[in-house]
């Protein structure tokens, strides 16, 4: 290959690998969430819930960067599940809020072996995976500055 095109291989790019990675890791996370009945991306969403314990959309779409017109149909099908209620909030009626149901809340216990099942899957040392999720967490972090900066 002519080295102008060097640039163009894929071997050369970051965005193949995290690509393929991110696949791989969505493939392992599927027979363990499906003994939850979940998807991964109704999973994240629980996550974010079992954390707060209770969240409006706004803050569960910057917290998972998603748009509210995904993350809609998430919370109608958790809500079919019986995992979350929305209720208006008390304080600002033109507010809803999403809470867990108790079987939300009991999920939670079921869901609690999947981190460790999934750490099992990839070999690297606490280490790398440390230094993994600080090199993706500062992509992210310089994506939300420009954003920022861009208003």
């Amino acid at each position: 290959m002519d080295d102008r095109y060097e640039a163009l291989r894929l071997k050369n790019q970051i965005c193949f690998p995290l690509y393929a990675v991110s696949n791989l890791i969505t493939r392992k996370y599927q027979p363990l969430l499906e003994k939850l009945d979940l998807t991964y991306t109704q999973y994240i969403v629980m996550m974010v819930l079992w954390e707060r314990g209770r969240a409006n959309e706004k803050v569960l779409c910057e917290a998972l960067s998603l748009k509210s017109n995904t993350l809609a149909p998430l919370l109608r099908k958790l809500r079919d599940k019986g995992y979350i209620e929305k209720a208006k909030d008390e304080t600002d009626e033109r507010n809803l809020v999403i809470s867990l149901t108790p079987a939300g809340e009991k999920l939670r216990d079921a869901a609690l072996p999947v981190p460790e099942c999934i750490a099992r899957e990839f070999c690297l040392s606490a280490e790398e995976a440390a230094a993994l999720y600080r090199i993706l967490y500062k992509m992210l972090d310089g994506e939300k500055e420009k954003k920022e900066n861009d208003k």
